[in-house]
């Protein structure tokens, strides 16, 4: 049995932030939204002494020959060691034998590429089309990826960024401004950004929540990507309150580990709330914003469709490069 490995550099050459893996992606959700995925529940393995989590993600998309099991990382002391905060790793078995057919050593690279994609899609069904400033919270990996993504569904003039940390937040506008080729404007608060743009994407692990529902304003659109563990919170629960669409990845995820979670305990809403999910979006199930005016939320936790997709598409574009070392095991 021959299985082909992949490291992140030869992965990097064939993943990019672009039109091809957004489709992969939104095709991901699309099956999910028909029924035609199976995606258990996530394996989440906390190591608090290190301020660590690993992740265990996975889904079977319907018809499809492979299908990823995702194992990532998220220790996030590592800067102090000198080293990223997350990492991981994506094994391909075949659904018919089920025996393995590559292993992707791409260190986090392809989690990164398909929550961007993730946010991108949020975006486009439900931030106003005419879009002045995009605002990020977070001057990580994703606060990167995140704005690299949106620029395939919406033009903005200019980016506005608020980090706690000053000097990743000096390196990040340094660093963006040219890749987005628009100004990039370091923020003086969370306020500041989220009552002056039209689009908030929030990017961190925070356990504190510092989105209020009052500083909401007709037009917003809200992607929260940092929740993805009960104990995290980016948005407080009243931001719910305010929404005229509720949107998630998963309703059965969100509901237990995202956003959603919190505003459930507090009371805000329901399990029968009206809450949309990406596939429905996707699928054109439901129609997203309708207007200029509405605000709208969208809570993403990441799901296994997404680490399926993607790393499908990884494995199809080396084998047609050539790319991969391949071993007889």
């Amino acid at each position: 049995m021959e299985v082909t490995i992949l490291t992140e550099s030869e992965i990097r050459k064939c993943i990019g932030v672009d039109s091809e893996s957004l489709a992969a992606v939104a095709d991901g959700f699309h099956r999910l939204a028909a029924g035609k995925a199976i995606m258990p529940p996530i394996l989440r393995v906390d190591i608090p002494e290190n301020n660590g989590e690993v992740d265990v993600k996975t889904a079977y998309l319907q018809g499809l020959d492979s299908f990823a099991v995702k194992m990532s990382s998220g220790f996030f002391d590592n800067r102090a060691l000198g080293l990223p905060s997350l990492s991981g790793m994506m094994i391909l078995l075949s659904t018919r034998t089920g025996f393995p057919q590559a292993i992707l050593l791409d260190n986090g690279y392809l989690t990164d590429v398909r929550t961007g994609m993730a946010g991108a899609l949020a975006a486009r069904y439900l931030a106003r089309e005419n879009v002045r400033t995009a605002g990020v919270i977070g001057s990580g990996a994703q606060a990167r990826y995140q704005m690299r993504a949106l620029q395939l569904v919406r033009q903005f003039e200019r980016v506005l960024v608020y980090s706690r940390t000053p000097q990743r937040l000096q390196d990040y506008v340094a660093e963006m401004e040219p890749v987005l080729g628009v100004p990039l404007e370091a923020a003086g608060s969370v306020e500041a950004v989220v009552r002056q743009s039209d689009v908030v994407v929030t990017t961190t692990p925070t356990r504190e929540p510092f989105i209020r529902a009052e500083w909401l304003h007709p037009g917003l659109h809200v992607t929260a990507m940092g929740s993805d563990a009960e104990e995290k919170q980016e948005l407080y629960a009243e931001v719910f309150a305010h929404a005229d669409i509720m949107a998630c990845d998963r309703k059965s995820q969100a509901f237990r580990l995202g956003e959603l979670h919190h505003a459930l305990e507090a009371g805000i809403i329901s399990e029968d709330s009206d809450i949309v999910e990406l596939g429905e979006l996707v699928a054109g199930t439901h129609e997203g914003r309708r207007n200029e005016e509405q605000i709208t939320v969208c809570d993403l936790t990441g799901t296994g469709v997404q680490d399926t997709a993607i790393a499908l598409l990884a494995y199809s574009k080396a084998q047609t490069a050539g790319l991969g070392m391949k071993i007889e095991v």
